[in-house]
């Protein structure tokens, strides 16, 4: 680790810090979606329900020095995220369902207006705050699987519909026929 520090520019290699990065990048490793948002002015309480909120979808929420993150995202070689990394930055960490998380975030930053949205790193694609708004917009993964196995069981249950009608059809033309030439009979 002395040597990364080195690397990376320490001019005194300092266990802790190291520490602290090498837990952080951990902790980045578990997903490859993160939303970064500026909490500046955010009360205790509406910080401790947002992350309530997080937690429903398995997401984090972790304040974090920017220059700790910044080396973390570094080492992952992950594309280059240092834009987001100024002030006061909280970084949501997204296991499943980064879209679900960042409706999560617009819609607190509605009801407290401190929050802000920076960007995001989805995948290996970094987005800017107007890029997460519409992206929040889409449609979730479980919503498109939804969508996606209703259009498939269509055509089967209009073929199982048609299958089952034939015999019905039948029935009803026999009992028709029944029906007149007993009229016939007794006419």
């Amino acid at each position: 680790m002395a040597e990364e520090a080195k690397k990376l520019g320490a001019a005194k290699w300092q266990p802790a810090k190291a520490k602290s990065i090498a837990d952080i990048k951990k902790s980045f490793e578990a997903s490859q979606d993160f939303l970064f948002v500026d909490f500046r002015g955010l009360t205790v309480a509406q910080i401790t329900n947002l992350r309530t909120q997080l937690r429903g979808k398995e997401a984090q929420f972790k304040v974090i020095k920017n220059n700790f993150a910044r080396i973390a995202f570094e080492q992952m070689s992950a594309p280059d995220v240092s834009s987001y990394l100024t002030g006061p930055t909280a970084v949501a960490i997204t296991p499943k369902d980064p879209n679900e998380v960042a409706k999560i975030l617009l819609n607190f930053a509605r009801e407290a207006p401190t929050l802000k949205v920076k960007g995001g790193l989805v995948g290996s694609s970094v987005y800017d705050a107007k890029q997460i708004e519409a992206f929040s917009k889409l449609p979730g993964k479980l919503e498109l699987i939804s969508m996606l196995m209703s259009v498939m069981n269509g055509p089967a249950r209009n073929f199982a519909a048609a299958l089952n009608d034939i015999p019905s059809r039948l029935v009803r033309t026999v009992k028709a026929i029944a029906d007149k030439k007993a009229e016939a009979g007794a006419a």
